[in-house]
């Protein structure tokens, strides 16, 4: 089919479009770093993208488990902010990570739902950055691993075991404390930020996490959590945790 000077300015026009979207997707934080500065646009938040196909990280995670985690999950936790925000207009041009940095000090007629929908969609934001497969930990993690635990093996021997320890629902997580790393665990959706939850000398912003929830692994592991947590070494984005260590 002969294409015309019309068409090609036509094409050329969308795939302009999309390369700007995928650059300003890119430069929110969302694609290749951990989420900072998340902030609602027009009071409100929105979901991000995942930077990748929902099959991408199979067999370790399949694809239903990721598009209803995204797509359901997520964003049930940002729908729940979304109208806490609409309660409280005067949280409407802080950024997330502040929120949660001093969740005492917010409103107490939002308090709980920005602990526990705030702190989702921070967490959920900064989990999808950490997953890819075909990646191998940095040279700097491995540094701060064998200072830490002494050797790799006895790094994620030790945070399966605290991954394992959390009862219910929560995350495990991993943190560079003045050159030393420490694991540490949160219930539901609190995180290593938040000024409740974790005593001062656990505090700080995570280097990696993994979620414990159920609906992570459930429709492929069911209740075998253990072989989840052991699936991940296969899809963490090592790359982004070497990256995070510089944050």
């Amino acid at each position: 089919m002969k294409t015309t000077r019309k068409d090609f300015i036509k094409s050329a026009a969308v795939l302009g479009i999309g390369s700007l979207s995928m650059s300003l997707q890119a430069k929110s934080g969302f694609i290749s770093a951990a989420p900072e500065g998340i902030k609602p646009v027009n009071g409100k938040y929105s979901l991000p993208a995942l930077g990748y196909a929902y099959n991408a990280l199979e067999p370790f995670i399949d694809a239903r488990t990721m598009e209803i985690h995204h797509t359901k999950h997520h964003q049930a936790y940002i729908n729940k902010l979304n109208e806490a925000m609409e309660k409280e207009p005067s949280l409407k041009n802080m950024e997330l990570e502040e929120i949660l940095m001093n969740i005492q000090a917010q409103p107490e007629s939002v308090r709980s739902v920005l602990r526990n929908h705030g702190g989702g969609h921070w967490n959920h934001s900064y989990f999808w950055t950490l997953l890819k497969t075909n990646t191998q930990m940095g040279p700097k993690f491995t540094k701060l691993v064998n200072n830490s635990f002494g050797s790799t093996e006895a790094f994620k021997k030790e945070f399966e075991k605290q991954a394992m320890r959390v009862f219910g629902s929560g995350w495990a997580w991993v943190l560079d404390q003045n050159g030393k790393l420490i694991i540490i665990t949160t219930p539901n959706q609190d995180n290593p930020m938040m000024e409740m939850g974790v005593s001062p000398d656990q505090k700080g912003k995570p280097l990696l996490g993994i979620d414990i929830w159920e609906h992570a692994y459930y429709l492929k592991y069911q209740n075998k959590r253990a072989d989840y947590v052991n699936a991940f070494w296969s899809v963490l984005n090592w790359d982004q945790v070497e990256q995070n260590i510089n944050k």
